[in-house]
């Protein structure tokens, strides 16, 4: 038989919301952190002319993997190298190799939670052991070096994200090179998940490869680079790992999408249409962040980055899933319920995406405004 994992929440109300759009309902999608702001012109662009002019195959591209060792230099100061970067089937193939290729089944992977529903079934999917640490607002939801110091026994992986989903949370450099060092004394292997770099709007965001060079890093074109649907991601991995998690990307997936690598390439230089993207995403937060307190939901998560507000809707509901349901049939808007982050705790938090549309981000509010002043009546 093989092992139970936890549903994605969000995919069945995503599919009720999908039925009700084709019996003519206005729907506004909040529930995935998926951009609605489309992939670079000129990487666009770029794919038309490749598919006019070759048949394409399995193929990991040189160039491409040569330009992101110029971006972790430009961007964090680190050298690395080629031969350490896997081109992947987006981030959660890296994911699944880096976990595969650096631990065993019945080893001990620490998380956060709230954390990303993935990372808890990724690990138990590999018959690894899931070890989540509850993390509330009194640490703005994220891990600390002194909650790793004090776990007995050590757990033999830690998971970080910095941004965080689905809080937004970013963790500072100090809190990352402390974490680092206790990994580091503890014998405990880091992966960092690191898909929403480059949507930050308080707080400069750290590789933690400026801390821990020996840390496996996963990355993704699909959030800032606007590309979720070209399936397209990458591995970075530790010198000693770097032959091992490039034989099971290979083994277990072949190749990452032909046409995505040579649309990546030129996305990563669109750097002004980039930050467009990201100012839309500025906007959007603003407006919630101003909105939601009046609606009642007054206790959030720091949206640091990423395009997420976590907020606590127990003043309401202490049903997150019931709640978006319910408010998706009477307003169309669909939501993430919390409890695909939090099994514990998440029944009291439903999370918003605000990668839509300025416009949709000011129509979902407008419907949600009047369903949560009803609601506080009753």
């Amino acid at each position: 038989m093989g092992v139970d994992i936890d549903p994605f929440h969000a995919i069945s109300i995503s599919k009720i919301a999908y039925d009700l759009k084709a019996q003519g309902r206005s729907i506004i999608h909040m529930e995935f952190g998926q951009p609605s702001t489309g992939a670079p012109a000129r990487a666009i662009e770029e794919a038309k002319k490749i598919l006019s002019a070759e048949s394409l195959g399995y193929w990991e591209s040189a160039p491409l993997k040569k330009r992101l060792c110029q971006h972790y230099l430009d961007t964090y100061g680190v050298s690395v190298r080629p031969g350490q970067i896997a081109i992947t089937a987006g981030a959660s193939a890296g994911l699944v190799s880096a976990l595969a290729c650096r631990f065993s089944a019945g080893d001990t992977i620490a998380m956060a939670r709230p954390g990303y529903v993935s990372y808890r079934n990724t690990v138990k999917a590999l018959g690894m052991k899931a070890l989540e640490l509850d993390c509330g607002p009194e640490n703005r939801f994220s891990l600390t070096a002194e909650r790793i110091a004090t776990l007995e026994p050590a757990p033999d992986g830690l998971i970080i994200a910095s941004p965080a989903n689905p809080t937004g949370t970013i963790m500072s450099g100090e809190e990352l090179s402390a974490l680092a060092s206790v990994c580091r004394e503890r014998g405990i292997a880091i992966i960092s998940d690191e898909i929403y770099h480059g949507l930050s709007y308080t707080r400069r965001t750290h590789s933690m490869l400026e801390f821990e060079p020996d840390a496996f890093v996963i990355n993704s074109f699909s959030k800032y680079f606007s590309m979720a649907g070209w399936r397209l991601g990458w591995l970075l991995a530790p010198d000693a790992y770097a032959d091992k998690a490039a034989a099971y990307t290979g083994i277990l997936f072949l190749t990452a999408p032909s046409l995505a690598q040579h649309a990546a390439l030129v996305a990563l230089d669109e750097t002004d249409e980039l930050q467009g993207h990201l100012e839309t995403y500025r906007a959007n937060r603003s407006l919630l962040l101003k909105a939601l307190p009046q609606m009642g939901l007054d206790e959030i998560a720091p949206p640091d980055g990423a395009f997420y507000v976590y907020a606590n809707i127990e003043r309401f509901s202490d049903d997150s899933m019931a709640m978006c349901k319910e408010i998706l049939t009477d307003t169309g808007v669909v939501l993430a319920p919390g409890i695909d982050f939090d099994p514990e705790n998440g029944h009291r938090y439903i999370r918003f995406s605000f990668a839509v549309s300025t416009a949709e981000t000011h129509e979902a509010i407008a419907r949600l405004a009047p369903w949560f002043k009803a609601r506080a009546r009753t």
